[in-house]
């Protein structure tokens, strides 16, 4: 086992370089390319995933609307040309600025994936009454309405585009699915109900006839409730929608030629309230006058390192015989058995000294240091969609049940604040923010829109292709290399620049 974990590591440190992404791999997925966006999306909820029979071995993003040669140009590892939206093409809502670029060799195509669209969340209808909308207006016959979200989405892929392509297709749609149940209560001021009626109705029934009444101490004394607030039941349906899209990928990996897994980053424009989901290590971050807010964090081998002990302490079955879920400075010896050692458990924030014994020799779970740091010396990323095929090499230890797909979902209110026109959210796949730090990042953004009139739609969209540009650099003699000359990134790159002012409030 340890010359199949050496050779692993070997692998994949090989591999490693700025902006090196969890895996790597052709696997290409097998997908027709989602829709335009920025025209509604209504549907009945999430339909299969891509089509069988392999599908085109590269796509991007539809609302790209690339030519064939522009398709060709995306997919040269060579030049390394920047994509966006073209000027007299549709334009992404809110005057959205979108840059995307190919990594520069790291697997054959580029495997990052984006969304960007606008859903119409239409009300469930009540079994007792199934009767279509009025017309263009979104009310249904029984009085209730459906509401619109905005939505945008990056997918890192690793080990194929499969897993990355399906979520960009369906991910959206299964967030319209959860929040169908949500329209009535959303639009209603009241504290949501605890308990919904069999036909997904409120129940809001008195707790006593009308004609009698119950004496306060004969109440039943369990009638203490948490108050629910409707942003909490906003996360709730997106966290359920991340564990849905990755039982599609699941149930749908093999007919649908699903390869490999996916980071998502997704952020849903509702009601006056920004919610931004996160499942691995792409980030998101808000610059509201020169001020950074983070929006998300990295979930990495180091950072949910409790996490992974815990439960390698749980199940130690899932470990396989082969490794250990301690962690040690470095690995140990055979000849320091009997020797004290520091190391740190799953409860453990600082280290401690215990006596080495012979499980201590297994391979630990948690291996390596920054962005070199493995999962079982195989995955650098601990959250997001897919991997449900991930073993460890040349073995039969699955590594799926490590990986979770719930994302960390933070909520920003528009409400709260005025903003002016440079005020922005950033989303960006580590191929940006392996070479890039959020100063930097706020730098860029603030220098590019100063040059640039208020109300011209296109400035975001040149912010998104400036931090794509500055961090893939220049191409040199040693590689591409950045403005101090330092290693520029290597993996593929995509940015959304969402200005918070909203649709046409600066126009």
């Amino acid at each position: 086992m340890l010359v199949r974990v050496r050779t692993a590591v070997a692998h994949l440190v090989a591999g490693l370089g700025p902006g090196s992404g969890p895996g790597s791999g052709p696997g290409p997925g097998g997908a027709q390319p989602p829709a335009a966006a920025g025209e509604p999306r209504r549907g009945p909820g999430p339909g299969p995933g891509p089509g069988a029979g392999g599908g085109p071995s590269f796509c991007r993003p539809a609302f790209l609307q690339l030519t064939p040669e522009e398709l060709r140009r995306a997919d040269d590892h060579t030049g390394r040309a920047v994509q966006s939206p073209r000027d007299g093409r549709r334009r992404l809502p809110w005057s959205t600025g979108y840059a995307e670029v190919i990594n520069a060799g790291k697997s054959q195509h580029n495997e990052d994936q984006a969304c960007c669209e606008v859903v119409f969340v239409e009300r469930r209808p009540s079994p007792r009454s199934r009767l279509p909308s009025k017309e263009g207006t979104g009310e249904l016959e029984g009085g209730g309405k459906g509401f619109y979200f905005h939505y945008w989405a990056l997918f890192d892929g690793h080990a194929g585009s499969g897993a990355a392509v399906m979520a960009s297709e369906r991910l959206h749609l299964h967030i319209c699915e959860q929040l169908r149940d949500l329209v009535d209560i959303l639009q209603d001021p009241s504290p949501p109900p605890i308990c919904l009626q069999r036909d997904a109705e409120p129940n809001r029934a008195p707790l006593v006839e009308d004609d009698g009444e119950v004496p306060s101490d004969a109440l039943p004394r369990f009638h203490l409730e948490k108050v629910v607030s409707h942003e909490s039941l906003v996360i709730g349906a997106i966290e359920n929608a991340f564990k849905h899209m990755d039982d599609q990928i699941e149930r749908e990996r093999a007919t649908q030629h699903v390869s490999g897994g996916c980071c998502a980053l997704a952020a849903v424009y509702l009601m006056g309230k920004f919610y931004v989901a996160n499942a691995g290590d792409s980030r998101a971050i808000i610059i509201r006058n020169g001020e950074i807010i983070p929006m998300s964090r990295e979930f990495t081998p180091e950072t949910e390192r409790q996490r992974l002990q815990f439960l390698g302490f749980l199940r130690p079955e899932l470990l396989g015989k082969e490794f250990t879920h301690l962690e040690f400075p470095r690995r140990i010896q055979p000849k320091e058995l009997g020797k004290k050692m520091l190391y740190r458990d799953q409860s453990m924030n600082g280290w401690a000294y215990k006596k080495i014994e012979e499980d201590d020799l297994k391979f630990p779970l948690i291996y390596g240091e920054g962005k070199k740091a493995r999962v079982m010396a195989t995955i650098g990323v601990t959250r997001g969609l897919g991997d449900h095929d991930l073993k460890v090499f040349s073995s039969n230890i699955h590594i799926k049940p490590f990986l979770s797909c719930f994302p960390e979902v933070r909520v920003y209110d528009l409400t709260q604040y005025e903003h002016c026109p440079d005020d922005v959210l950033v989303l960006g796949t580590d191929g940006l923010w392996d070479v890039t730090n959020d100063k930097e990042v706020a730098g860029v953004v603030m220098e590019v829109l100063t040059s640039y009139e208020p109300n011209d739609p296109c400035r975001y969209t040149v912010v998104a292709q400036e931090l794509v540009v500055r961090s893939r650099g220049v191409l040199k003699e040693r590689g591409w290399r950045l403005a101090n000359d330092k290693l520029g990134s290597g993996d593929d790159i995509s940015v959304f620049v969402i200005p918070l002012g909203g649709p046409g409030n600066y126009t």
